[in-house]
């Protein structure tokens, strides 16, 4: 399993219900959720594209997060990354939310 620790953590714990209703004051902010590893996709344009789920929101809400670490499917983690509203990368890769460089570590 892997985990990196996260140095400087944010207080307040978000959902991943709270921040696909995309609340322009986070833009920017660096955010954290606990949940589950739901899907990784690997080495895409130069990044770690993962699926974070933690049950909250409708059935099979997730939020995006893009990282240079590579957590496997099924990891219980906490997740601390920057929120960006809006983000287009290019070829198809369109995201209304997005956690950004995001560092893993056990919950």
């Amino acid at each position: 399993m892997l985990m990196a620790s996260a140095s400087a953590q944010s207080d307040e714990r978000h959902t991943v219900e709270q921040l696909n209703q995309a609340p322009a004051e986070l833009e920017g902010e660096e955010v954290r959720l606990e949940g589950i590893v739901g899907r990784v996709n690997a080495d895409i344009m130069g990044r770690n594209f993962i699926h974070f789920v933690d049950g909250t929101g409708r059935e099979g809400d997730y939020i995006t997060v893009t990282s240079s670490e590579l957590p496997e499917v099924g990891d219980r983690v906490s997740v601390t990354g920057t929120l960006i509203l809006d983000r287009d990368f290019g070829a198809g890769y369109s995201y209304p939310v997005i956690i950004e460089d995001a560092r893993f570590r056990d919950r």
